[in-house]
């Protein structure tokens, strides 16, 4: 079996982006052939990339994966495994006190509600108590205050007691579904306008090869010292996905003093500013535009402020990188692997208030 890089992004759901991620960090090895310009998957290569979509959506970081991929023994896997277990145990707990003390309000709710009696949360003692156990983990409270439907959840522990005797029954769907943000966490923002350097590449990795161009400029120019505020926002152009000849296409800006000139090949542009709506992902999650989208496009309040040809230009998505430039200054490499404290995106949709 072998696919084509087209043909991988919409079997498995992850983005060409993403896969030239995986590439670069020797997670997946694409065939490569001279008459052809697209990468080319086979058997070996899908195989693999089947175990790291899953291991990424039981939220194992690129870094870790690449170490299971490599560890013969399996040592460094299973202490992986356990210290992520510990993790999720962790907040596990934390989520279950919610719960509790939920049930346990809309329970007294409830009662009272039918005795027509008006609930005092701020004059009750468990109530209170209860809410300190949620923001001091250590603090204990009396659970006997609340009634709790205790046959319920008996019958739930039950349930997930037979789940483990018989082993590991979970399809792909619900592994997606477990691996989604219930609750996006979108801010709204307004950018100013700036004056940025701009540089457009298309070809293979050109989000790389945009980056290496952009980084040589920061370090030449000395734009940290000279603006210390300075900021990356990339985007795919055109967009979205491959163009028919197998290339991609990136551009990066960073912002630059009104009156600084740019070396060839870099342009000088301006931006005017705007509403965005902005999301934070972990690099390379790049697949979560699609959700960020269905956000900005479901939302009640505001809705994207774009038309489908201002997407192939300068007014569509964009993607920021934390402190790009202080990294780029200091030589690092911006990616999950790097110790610099910046692996990280937020991604920025325009918006407007509805109706307006």
């Amino acid at each position: 079996m072998e696919l084509t890089i087209s043909q991988v992004t919409k079997m498995y759901g992850v983005t060409p982006r993403t896969l030239r991620y995986y590439e670069k960090r020797g997670l997946i090895c694409p065939i490569r052939r001279e008459d052809y310009a697209y990468r080319i998957y086979d058997e070996n290569a899908v195989r693999r990339l089947r175990l790291i979509i899953v291991l990424r959506k039981l939220r194992i970081s690129s870094k870790q994966i690449s170490v299971i991929l490599q560890d013969e023994e399996q040592l460094e896997t299973l202490q992986i495994l356990r210290d992520n277990i510990s993790e999720l145990d962790g907040e596990i707990k934390s989520l279950n006190t919610v719960r509790y003390v939920l049930k346990a309000f809309a329970a007294q709710l409830e009662e009272n509600i039918g005795k027509k009696v008006r609930t005092d949360f701020l004059g009750n003692r468990a109530l209170i108590e209860a809410a300190n156990a949620i923001t001091f983990p250590e603090t204990t409270f009396d659970k006997t205050a609340f009634k709790e439907n205790t046959k319920t959840e008996k019958s739930e522990e039950m349930c997930l007691r037979r789940a483990e005797t018989k082993g590991m029954m979970i399809s792909m769907q619900e592994l997606n579904n477990a691996g989604q943000i219930k609750n996006v966490n979108v801010r709204i923002v307004q950018l100013p306008p700036f004056t940025a350097a701009s540089y457009h590449y298309i070809g293979e990795n050109p989000e790389e090869k945009a980056g290496e161009v952009m980084s040589e400029f920061v370090q030449k120019s000395r734009l940290y010292e000279i603006k210390p505020d300075s900021r990356m926002f990339g985007f795919n152009r055109p967009n979205p996905g491959v163009l028919e000849n197998g290339l991609h296409g990136y551009e990066d800006w960073v912002t630059i003093p009104d009156d600084m000139e740019v070396p060839a090949p870099l342009t000088k542009k301006h931006f005017d500013g705007g509403q965005f709506a902005v999301m934070a992902i972990p690099f390379p999650e790049f697949e979560r535009w699609g959700g960020f989208i269905k956000w900005a496009e479901n939302n009640e309040f505001y809705e994207p402020d774009y038309s489908k040809e201002e997407l192939t230009g300068e007014k569509g998505l964009f993607e920021e990188h934390y402190n790009w430039v202080w990294a780029a200054h200091n030589n690092w490499e911006v990616d999950d692997n790097s110790d610099s404290g910046v692996s990280g995106i937020d991604l920025y949709i325009p918006v407007k208030k509805k109706g307006k």
